[in-house]
């Protein structure tokens, strides 16, 4: 497996596991799509563009920058 498809992976699996009320995200009501925050979600409260984040989770970029590291909710 390489380290892009994993790093994706890990991103997704802590991504479900984090619940909107757990990090204080707003919700409207309604069902929900997707367990846990949505990809746009996290990278607002990790400092980061939706775009740059959907790179990392889908194994398009290679490594995360370390500010993102230090912002990543539920770390």
């Amino acid at each position: 497996m390489n380290t892009r498809r994993q790093l994706g992976e890990f991103l997704q699996s802590r991504r479900s596991q984090l619940r909107p009320e757990d990090v204080g995200v707003t919700t409207y009501g309604g069902r929900r799509r997707v367990p846990g925050l949505r990809r746009e979600e996290l990278a607002l409260l990790a400092g980061v563009s939706a775009s740059y984040y959907s790179r990392l989770e889908q194994g398009q970029a290679s490594n995360a920058s370390p500010r993102c590291w230090r912002h990543w909710p539920g770390r």
